[in-house]
Parts: structure tokens; sequence; C-alpha cells
């Protein structure tokens, strides 16, 4: 089905930017004029131009849904897609009247049947190669993308995908940035500085060193695990609560480490991501429990000894909004500990 286009034009691709993303919407001559529309802005190294409010919306990332549905647009929104976990429990309601294309990956077919006018990402592999469709084919059809910042500013463009390295670490500002940036494509300027205003008042209420613990973030895999680190949603958590992150000596985001390089680091605590889906070992937080506390090497860990864990949300360890609630579960934890 071609999709029905709600937006006049979106503008050729420029070249990959140096600088990655820009800070925010540029407004033109004719929002300047009165009108907010059209809105251009940087989005990932393209010139992205809005002529009209979104109305058919396709957002292919939970942490991308998460963020429309916080600005109050679920009516705008036809479609979403690849869940990690639950959606936040304040938008169970909202969230329960999109329709779910697909827990994972959906099909590109799949997507232009919704008749987008705007398809939303939080991640590079999901608009590229291996992906639903890249930037470039959704541009031929007529539908503007938007890529979350938080997967460009500081990436280099050989490393724009979920698991990529950093060359500069994630900052919570370049999930404000994505707020405001969608907030200003729907028109919901307002609703977006009101949702940083939140997001920013819990993140300096959780941002309290209580503790000098060190911490290993596990995300899946029992055989060669996933643990994040420096630079990604973790060392905004890492920095925020004033921990250290036994693995803060890589800049990938989530490299897959042995358990013997876990135990030689010996964190103080772990931090466990519970994650609904189950696709490979270790998803579960009842299965990272149970290899932990039974395999030889692990077992041996003090944290394990202790059962010093934090327990979080897959998306919580996501550039995100949700990267606020891992904060605030980890600063609890954290308080938890020392005041007992």
């Amino acid at each position: 089905m071609t999709p029905r286009l709600a937006i006049a034009a979106v503008v050729t691709t420029v070249g990959l930017l140096a600088t990655g993303c820009s800070t925010g919407p540029t407004t033109t001559a004719a929002a300047e004029a009165g009108s907010n529309y059209p809105v251009t802005l940087e989005n990932c190294g393209r010139t992205v131009t809005i002529d009209a409010p979104p109305q058919r919306a396709v957002s292919l990332n939970q942490s991308s849904t998460e963020i429309l549905l916080s600005l109050g647009l679920a009516d705008r929104m036809v479609g979403t897609a690849t869940w990690t976990d639950p959606v936040r429990a304040d938008l169970a309601d909202a969230n329960a009247t999109v329709p779910r294309l697909a827990d994972n990956k959906p099909s590109l077919e799949v997507v232009l049947d919704t008749e987008p006018d705007l398809v939303t990402a939080s991640f590079g592999g999901t608009l590229g190669e291996g992906g639903v469709a890249d930037r470039d084919r959704f541009d031929a059809l007529g539908v503007p993308t938007y890529l979350s910042p938080t997967d460009c500013i500081g990436k280099s463009a050989t490393s724009v995908n979920a698991d990529g390295a950093r060359d500069e670490p994630l900052s919570i500002e370049t999930v404000f940035q994505e707020v405001h940036d969608l907030a200003a494509i729907f028109d919901v300027r307002d609703r977006g500085d009101a949702l940083v205003d939140e997001l920013r008042a819990r993140y300096d209420a959780a941002s309290t060193s209580v503790s000098d613990a060190s911490l290993a973030y596990w995300f899946a895999d029992t055989t060669a695990p996933y643990m994040a680190g420096c630079c990604g949603a973790s060392g905004v958590i890492s920095n925020a609560v004033g921990v250290r992150n036994v693995f803060a000596d890589t800049k990938d985001e989530w490299p897959q480490v042995s358990w013997e390089s876990v135990a030689d680091r010996n964190p103080s605590a772990l931090v466990l991501a519970d994650l609904s889906r189950r696709s490979i070992d270790g998803d579960a937080l009842a299965s990272k429990i149970a290899f932990l506390e039974s395999n030889p090497v692990t077992s041996r860990m003090q944290a394990v000894i202790d059962k010093r864990y934090i327990v979080v949300n897959g998306a919580d360890l996501n550039p995100s909004i949700r990267t606020v609630d891992g904060i605030e579960k980890v600063s609890a934890a954290l308080r938890e500990w020392s005041n007992g």
C-alpha cells in the first residue's frame, strides 16, 4: 500500500555532519511569521522538514514510543514495535490504544500498511541495513523519519547502532533534546517543556552520592555476558549516583566479556536487567540469579554471596527517559544498603 502523505515533502538527504545532531529544532521563516510549520531540524546528519503536524506516526522502538506516549500523542500514533519490556505503568492505558505492529522488528510492508506520515526510532540499526528500512528508502516513499540523537551524538558514522562504541559519553541532556525535538515536530512544545522539567527534577533528586560502590551492569547472555561499558545509559546512571562501573575502561556500550573478567574486577553489586523477552539465556531475572548462584566462577563473587542485586528493566539501561528510572532504582538500592 502506498503511504498517504500527510506532509508535503521532506528535504533531500544532506551529507553526514561532523557534529552529528544539532542542539534542537530550527524554526523557518514561516514559523517566525506566525505559523509553527514547517519545522526544520538537523537530525543525525540529515535535514528533516515537517510541513504539518503528524497524524499517523509509527515508532519502531520502545524508547521512542514511551516519549510519544508521555507527550500525550497516542491519538496520533498508528503503530509501535520492538519491545523489550512492559510499557511504563503510567503509560499503559494510552499504549493500549496504539496498535503493536510487532514485538520485535516489523517488515517494511507492515509499517507502510499503516500509511504513516512520520516514522521514529531509537536506534540506527532499526533505520539502517538489516533494520526495517533505511532512511533513504523512507525518504523515497515521502515518509519523514526521526532517529534519536542518543544514537548519533558522540558516535562515529560507523557505529550508529545499539551496541557500538561511543567517542563521547552520553549525556542526559541528549535525552532531553529528543523530547524537545519530538515536541516541536508535533507542535506540543509546552508538553515537551513540562516533561523535561519533570525528568530533570527526578534526575536531580536521585543524583546524590550515597556509596562508594562499584557496579557491573548485566544486560543478557549467560555464556558471554553483555556488560555495560563506560559511556551509554549506564554511564549516566553511574555518574549520577557517584559509583564506579568496573567496565568503564571500554567505550563499547555493551561489550561481551568473560565471567572470569567480571570476577577479577569484583564489583560490590550487580545491576541485573529483567527482560520480558525470552530470546537468549539470561534474559529473565530468575535465570540470571540462578546462574550467578550456581556457576563455579560467579558463585564465589562477594556481590553474589551478599546477594547485592539491583534489579532494573532492560529499557532502563537504554538511552531514553527510562534512564531516569534506572538512576532512581540504583540510587534507592544504594541508599537502603548504606542505611542498613
